[in-house]
């Protein structure tokens, strides 16, 4: 046989090598829509299921239905909040009010957490001085302060601001130390031996390694903003979602209740949506690892 002559038995693979490919990636696609579906078929059925048997019972009277109300009656007090509004307003308005409130202390929480948490994982001096304040800070219970910020600032959307931000600033702070401690030592060498000031290693080597940690940490911080605000306004408010839950607890309205924490679950479901929609525009390199 000439050496220049290709066996036929290696040149099939190697012509059906890019079609084995695309066969195997569209069956993984596939696969993996076939998983959407199935994972959000029973997450469906298992809300439905709960919410029936939960109805069943309360008309049974298995379980007291004035302490548990029922998903007919949440329904109903939604409903009629919509439609007719609230005895504090119109919905919209508690809700955008708590929602200001959570937006405005979660943004000035991340901001801070990112800086200090920056500052004190680049500059161990500052570490070294402030890390036992930090530490103590950390150990009270931050929902105990919500009253004395009521006291200091009043009834208006200063305290619940200030609650979000107590709630808000600890998870991003940590975060942000470990994640700017964590930068590859090589990196750092590598910007210093090119002339990079302390300045430019930070912008541009700091802070984009440590974007992943502090965007795990924006998860769960903005349902921490939520508790601030709406414990803030249960505590004394004018008007909100924690107002309406104080007042349908005063009338033994748990359907009130119920309804208010359903409205929340919405508000922090979108929010986080909304999160999880910008880190995978921010981190497109990154592998999914997960297709709920």
């Amino acid at each position: 046989m000439s050496p220049d002559v290709i066996p036929e038995a290696q040149v099939a693979p190697a012509l059906a090598d890019p079609a084995d490919k695309t066969a195997r990636a569209h069956s993984r696609a596939r696969a993996a829509r076939r998983r959407r579906i199935v994972v959000t078929a029973s997450r469906v059925l298992l809300l439905v299921a709960v919410l029936g048997l939960w109805e069943v019972l309360s008309r049974a009277e298995v379980i007291d239905p004035f302490n548990f109300s029922m998903p007919s009656k949440i329904w109903d007090q939604i409903w009629t909040w919509v439609t007719h509004g609230t005895a504090l307003g119109s919905l919209g308005e508690q809700i955008w009010y708590t929602l200001y409130e959570a937006l405005l202390g979660w943004v000035v929480g991340v901001v801070a957490g990112v800086v200090f948490g920056i500052a004190l994982g680049r500059i161990t001096l500052l570490a070294d001085v402030l890390g036992p304040y930090i530490k103590v800070l950390n150990s009270i219970p931050r929902i105990v302060l919500a009253p004395i910020f009521v006291i200091w600032f009043g009834l208006g959307p200063a305290s619940k601001v200030a609650s979000a931000v107590v709630l808000v600033f600890f998870p991003v702070f940590f975060n942000a130390f470990q994640g700017a401690r964590e930068v590859d030592r090589n990196l750092v060498a590598n910007a210093r031996i090119l002339g990079a000031s302390d300045r430019r290693v930070t912008l541009q080597v700091v802070i984009p390694s440590a974007t992943s940690w502090i965007f795990t940490s924006l998860h769960v911080s903005f349902g921490f903003a939520l508790i601030g605000a709406i414990v803030g306004e249960y505590i004394g408010a004018t008007k909100g979602i924690g107002l309406l839950v104080a007042q349908s607890q005063g009338t033994f309205n748990a359907a009130g209740v119920y309804a208010a924490m359903v409205i929340l679950a919405v508000v922090a479901l979108l929010a986080e949506g909304l999160l999880t929609f910008a880190e995978r525009r921010i981190f497109r390199w990154k592998p999914t690892t997960s297709d709920s």
